[in-house]
């Protein structure tokens, strides 16, 4: 079954029955189980699990950094899974965003720097300066990652995702590493980008507090969908609470 709309846009992302096995010596781990959905422009989307219910696994084959071992996943009408190594490698640099639990800046460069990284490489980018105001961090981008709090560093991480203007927005865990009131902070950023570029944001967690401020929750269990909702009344992240 391929789960459906929320009306927000037209698809981006369609997987049809897609399977992950891993191979650890003699033991093969079925890390997803014909997973079959879609995702649309424009929509914020939480995937929602413990650990090991393949929620990072699904994450990194949307994101071109694993391939399937069953199924299709097609992106924009194309099918990504008869890709190429080279046409993956574009996939990732033009059209994916990438952020993570750790902020993976480079401790040498400034805040600046790390987001020219990422525009010196890209098609169409916005300057890293529009990237760092759109975080909150102009008056901050001349600082080096020592120099930050957690917060402000997950908020350069993520103005050098967005900095190329990538059609996917993918955040593994964004506030796991970061207090109450910070991690609030971050997720209002996340919001921000989504809303004021229109760039489909998929944010993965274990907290389910967070999926109140979503378009579609989608809940995974032991490598499956068990449920997708709607959420009629988003929430913003100010209003959460954990």
């Amino acid at each position: 079954m391929v789960y459906n709309r929320t009306g927000k846009g037209e698809e981006v992302l369609h997987l049809d029955r897609v399977s992950k096995i891993y191979t650890m010596g003699e033991v093969q781990v079925e890390a997803l189980k014909h997973v079959s959905v879609d995702f649309y422009e424009s929509e914020l989307v939480v995937l929602l699990g413990s650990s090991g219910s393949g929620k990072s696994t699904l994450l990194n084959i949307i994101g071109g950094l694993d391939v399937p071992s069953e199924g299709q996943l097609y992106f924009r009408g194309k099918e990504m899974t008869a890709a190429t190594e080279d046409n993956l490698t574009v996939y990732r640099r033009e059209s994916i965003g990438f952020v993570f639990q750790f902020y993976n800046l480079i401790s040498s460069l400034t805040a600046l720097e790390n987001v020219q990284l990422v525009t010196e490489i890209s098609s169409n980018p916005m300057s890293a300066e529009e990237a760092l105001r759109l975080v909150n961090l102009s008056e901050r981008m001349h600082h080096f990652p020592a120099q930050l709090s957690g917060g402000e560093q997950q908020r350069v991480a993520i103005a050098r995702a967005v900095a190329k203007r990538p059609e996917l927005l993918l955040c593994d865990e964004p506030t796991g590493a970061l207090d109450y009131e910070t991690g609030k902070l971050v997720l209002e950023v996340i919001r921000k980008v989504n809303e004021e570029l229109g760039t489909t944001t998929l944010v993965i967690t274990h907290n389910v507090s967070i999926a109140a401020m979503a378009d579609r929750v989608i809940r995974m269990r032991s490598g499956e969908i068990t449920e997708i909702e709607s959420n009629k009344k988003k929430l913003s992240p100010s209003e959460l609470s954990w």
